[in-house]
């Protein structure tokens, strides 16, 4: 019943938006500002030069440094999710996993994905006029209505999963290092063989498998070309670009930049960075704003090839073993490096500790768009509006982080974060560099962290004290209430996990790895 609802609403939605567009474009016209928003994988808060001490930084990312200076750097922002999936559904539809249904990853064989009876921001602005475009990763359904080119965006460029989920001719720099397609009998744990890495262009795949030294430039190539048109046509737009950067393989193009000094991951960052700085770069005279911020925090497990955590080291799990930031909720898993450009609206040079989501990205959007989200449904984000452009610092009084795959159930609301005050009900699991895990711990009291005098996460408080009765008090009633209204919430998606083999995206299933030129049709 929620999907036929949600396509009625859909409908009805788009039906307005036609009228509008049909009337004469003198009346209530209103020149509408342009979005692109940035979305990096597996990001580490400290892979930002501009979170460093100045006596530490690399020059890594000079681009995004000066989009600092030039305007809002976030020090307290955090994924919805510490893993891909349950992030990318919270950031479109400013919705935690228990509302939107996502609560972990999609695969290769997935049959769905977000569920339909969603509505997304794209969506939305779709409807108010906006151009909206797509480049990078999805991850959130590959087939029929759950494609990008269905679920707001008039165009997509990318993968639709993440760029370790399928074999390449030329695999890049992974932990294990996965052999390139040619070589399916060398079958290795976590690599995939049978199934080449896609290129989808709208509803095509155009390559297959994709060369993943090149993405880069063409992504960067076809973002540029999006702004042209849209300027060129004098439009709106919004463009969201879910860059393959930070996760492994990592695939650094030579370039100016890169040198035998620096290391395979500061390159990597380098090569981002400098995909950052040419959009910075055509967007510099427009009413546009730019927003970068990551996924989650970097993959851990893989050693070498991941990001910082900076000062969020989560350093009570490292002293008992397992990870302690993708896939976790401590501190390293989900805060992540986060600036906001926009020339003459966001004043220079200012540093925001409000507390913030991906999520908010939702209704801040949609406010800046003068767009009203439906009121049949509840939200988690917030609108940051104020704080983007006032230089306000009040963020969430609660924000809760969501289980990404370590210990507990996915999904669940298993850790709070109230003002200085963060509670951890479930801890463990995760997977270090080193192979350790370790063990699930349940926490009654919970763990209770000061993160102002300990943003290491490295010692409790006591339990015993006044200060950890009047928080922990204060959190258990934040979660409660939330968890209630979720319970209550008839808007509320579930969705479908369920595989098959066929779902695979395969241009021709009768050659090995789905090898094919380009421009064949998705079937």
């Amino acid at each position: 019943m929620a999907e036929i609802f949600s396509a009625v609403f859909l409908s009805s939605v788009l039906l307005c938006a036609l009228v509008i567009r049909l009337l004469p474009s003198n009346i209530g016209s209103v020149t509408k500002p342009n979005f692109i928003i940035i979305l990096a994988d597996d990001i580490g808060w400290g892979d930002l030069d501009a979170n460093s001490n100045p006596e530490v930084r690399k020059n890594n990312t000079p681009f995004l440094n000066l989009m600092a200076q030039q305007g809002l750097r976030f020090t307290d922002f955090h994924s919805p999710a510490s893993t891909c999936s349950p992030s990318r559904a919270a950031i479109l539809t400013g919705r935690y996993g228990l509302r939107n249904g996502v609560t972990h990853n999609f695969g290769v064989k997935s049959v769905a994905g977000l569920p339909l009876s969603e509505v997304t921001f794209p969506q939305l602005l779709q409807a108010a006029g906006y151009h909206t475009a797509m480049i990078g990763k999805w991850h959130l359904g590959h087939n029929g209505p759950y494609r990008p080119t269905n679920r707001g965006f008039d165009y997509y460029l990318g993968v639709p999963y993440s760029n370790d989920m399928g074999c390449t001719d030329t695999p890049g720099y992974d932990l294990p290092q996965c052999p390139p397609c040619d070589s399916r009998s060398l079958k290795r744990e976590g690599c995939y063989s049978s199934v080449g890495l896609p290129l989808i262009e709208n509803n095509s795949i155009v390559e297959q498998p994709l060369d993943l030294w090149t993405l880069t430039e063409t992504y960067k190539t076809t973002a540029l070309r999006i702004i042209d048109n849209a300027r060129e046509k004098g439009q709106p737009y919004l463009l969201y670009i879910a860059l393959a950067h930070m996760h492994v393989p990592l695939a650094p193009s030579p370039s100016p930049l890169s040198n035998s000094r620096h290391s395979i991951y500061a390159t990597s960052l380098q090569e981002m960075d400098s995909l950052v700085g040419a959009l910075k770069s055509a967007v510099q005279d427009s009413d546009t704003l730019l927003w970068f911020t990551g996924d989650n925090g970097p993959w851990e497990q893989k050693c070498q090839y991941a990001g910082s955590v900076g000062p969020f080291k989560g350093q009570w799990q490292i002293k008992r073993g397992g990870g302690s930031a993708k896939r976790t909720t401590w501190e390293g898993g989900h805060r992540v490096p986060t600036v906001a450009y926009w020339p003459g609206r966001i004043p220079q040079n200012i540093t925001s500790s409000a507390l913030l989501s991906g999520m908010d990205i939702f209704s801040t959007v949609l406010s800046l768009a003068g767009v009203a989200p439906p009121t049949d449904r509840r939200y988690d984000g917030i609108d940051a509006t104020g704080v983007l452009l006032n230089g306000g610092q009040t963020g969430h009084e609660f924000l809760f982080h969501p289980n990404s795959g370590a210990a507990g159930q996915y999904g669940d609301l298993q850790t709070v974060r109230n003002r200085k005050h963060k509670a951890f009900y479930i801890t463990g699991a995760a997977e270090a560099c080193d192979g350790s895990r370790g063990s699930e711990q349940h926490h009654d009291p919970p763990l209770i962290f000061n993160l102002e005098a300990d943003e290491v996460e490295d010692s409790p408080m006591d339990p015993g004290t006044a200060e950890y009765q009047e928080a922990a008090d204060r959190m258990a009633r934040g979660r409660e209430e939330l968890l209630w209204d979720i319970a209550t919430d008839q808007s509320v998606s579930t969705a479908d996990y369920s595989t098959e083999g066929s779902a695979a995206p395969c241009c021709d299933p009768t050659r090995p790895v789905c090898r094919c030129h380009p421009h064949l049709m998705l079937q």
